[in-house]
């Protein structure tokens, strides 16, 4: 898939709307937009944590590849598992977006990260560093599976998840 930023998360579901699919998933509507992108897509990259940012701090320190780190942070409202700093991290190398299951901070300066956020709300509190979590493991936020490798299309109307193209696999990385 040459853009997958030109996919639309309306047209992917007119085109799944059967549900004979089980492959094909729609995110919950819960998440809300903190970066500059509002639209974003790529291969999806997992963190598993809970309250503990080392992980995702580690992962977007790294080259994205144009990819999707989908953080799986249990729903927590009590820290934020991305604030300014890693946002801008993970502007700089290369991430498509990131959607954590759980909160963010600095939201002025996330607004500032060329790239997509979404969480499900803000938390000026910082996580506490304990170098706990699981790296590219199948995750669920708000109920859904999300896969390493799979495809996160992501716009103004919602989130869908589905294979990669063609069995691409894990894509570039």
């Amino acid at each position: 898939m040459s853009d997958p930023s030109s996919l639309v998360t309306g047209d992917l579901c007119d085109a799944h709307k059967s549900g004979s699919d089980a492959a094909f998933r729609v995110l919950p509507p819960v998440f809300r937009d903190y970066g500059k992108r509002e639209r974003f897509a790529g291969f999806v990259s997992t963190v598993k944590c809970f309250e503990d940012n080392t992980l995702v701090k580690a992962a977007l320190e790294e080259p994205g590849l144009g990819r999707v780190l989908v953080v799986a942070g249990g729903g927590s409202l009590a820290r934020a598992l991305v604030g300014g700093l890693i946002g801008a991290a993970a502007a700089k190398n290369g991430w498509a977006g990131v959607v954590v299951d759980g909160c963010v901070r600095d939201s002025a300066e996330l607004a500032q990260c060329d790239l997509g956020i979404r969480a499900l709300a803000l938390m000026p509190m910082p996580t506490e560093r304990r170098q706990q979590g699981l790296r590219d493991v199948p995750v669920q936020l708000q109920g859904v599976w999300v896969r390493p490798g799979e495809m996160l299309v992501a716009d103004e109307d919602g989130m869908v998840v589905m294979p990669a193209a063609n069995g691409a696999g894990k894509g570039p990385g």
